[in-house]
């Protein structure tokens, strides 16, 4: 009996010291919750953090925030923003935070609205964070080895794919072609033709009309296993924005991005000298009428391919006229088949979560739904 109770303590032993912390639980069998889930210190989800009282233009790259490049065992993954905020400490520079580190760390780097801010932050979380200890690392998954008892083969991090991270990405390679998270020169120089073909030299949002057409193109054309449904639909559309709304200096007003600017923040995770953020909170309705100029011009609906050049519309995705349809999706759908039958601290940790990413649409037509029950 002593034998037998060493070895199970050795086991938790492994699996504590080899999972990490933000080591997401999304899509892990029961048997393999049981295992991990006792190793980790709980830590109580936090209330989202308000809206910022001064959303003026301010200096972010300065004496207290500095630029760092990244150590050798810090973490950076396929969102441009979240790095740069890191390697300039407005984020932990070892790139794992809480939820509520996130959203400050993107209105006070970048003057993200709180309504924006919290909603991508939660729903990047609800996938690839972990919810018992409250923490998300803003990098690609990792392989866990050696291990005995086996454990889950991959932990942590934005590279959930089709979620956060998805294909057709503007400086990031489609998952099916192997490194989905680095930096990519090709699909740079790509921007960098295009912002001189329809820019003028500069990235803006009819830049972004014509290259986000390209991208979904090229994936149609090359690779087979593409898919262009909810989430990914509107998190693609977003990401062609964001470097309009939050990588120009807010002392600009004229919706023109350096390409030196913007490969600083592709490439290198690092603002300009002297950077001051936007002088405009850009939230959820601000984003969505970018949105609305990248689309117009080439109307692209939902879908996936079926094989190379065979891309079939999906008409049970949620679209831009319907974004009540993309929350009710995500939680329904998403969320629910990464957390089939959710208990204990878990459980609680993701009804709390869940609230807050509703939090933006209370008071809208779109009603909070409870698939655990309220």
């Amino acid at each position: 009996m002593i034998r037998l109770i060493g070895l199970i303590c050795l086991a938790l032993a492994s699996v504590a010291t080899t999972f990490p912390a933000y080591g997401s639980l999304a899509g892990l069998s029961d048997e393999e919750l049981s295992r991990i889930i006792p190793t980790l210190h709980a830590r109580s989800a936090e209330i989202p953090p308000g809206p910022l009282n001064d959303t003026s233009a301010k200096l972010v790259n300065d004496k207290n925030h500095p630029w760092k490049p990244a150590g050798p065992h810090d973490i950076r993954g396929p969102c441009p923003g979240l790095n740069t905020l890191a390697s300039h400490g407005w984020l932990p520079r070892n790139g794992i935070a809480t939820p509520g580190q996130i959203v400050t760390a993107a209105q006070n780097g970048f003057n993200m609205g709180n309504d924006l801010a919290i909603f991508v932050t939660y729903a990047a979380f609800l996938v690839d964070g972990n919810l018992v200890t409250n923490l998300l690392s803003i990098g690609g998954k990792s392989s866990l080895t050696g291990l005995d008892p086996p454990a889950p083969a991959i932990v942590g991090g934005l590279n959930t794919h089709a979620v956060f991270e998805g294909d057709a990405s503007t400086t990031r390679a489609d998952a099916f072609f192997g490194d989905n998270h680095s930096f990519n020169e090709t699909l740079f120089q790509e921007f960098t033709s295009f912002s001189n073909r329809f820019g003028g030299g500069k990235y803006n949002l009819s830049v972004a009309a014509e290259f986000r057409f390209q991208r979904i193109q090229d994936s149609i054309a090359t690779n087979p296993q593409f898919s262009f449904i909810s989430p990914r639909y509107f998190t693609a559309y977003a990401e062609s924005v964001f470097p309009v709304a939050f990588f120009i200096d807010g002392r600009k007003s004229d919706g023109q991005l350096d390409l030196d600017v913007a490969r600083g923040f592709f490439q290198n995770s690092r603002m300009p000298d002297g950077f001051f953020r936007s002088n405009v909170s850009t939230g959820i309705n601000e984003i969505g009428n970018g949105i609305g100029e990248i689309f117009t011009p080439h109307p692209i609906q939902p879908g996936e391919n079926h094989g190379i050049n065979n891309y079939t519309l999906n008409p049970n995705s949620a679209d831009f006229s319907n974004l009540c349809k993309l929350y009710t999706d995500f939680v329904n759908n998403t969320v629910v088949s990464l957390y089939s039958k959710p208990k204990g601290t878990l459980l609680t940790a993701l009804k709390r979560n869940l609230h807050f990413f509703y939090s933006p649409f209370q008071g809208s037509e779109c009603p909070e739904v409870f698939p655990y029950g309220k």
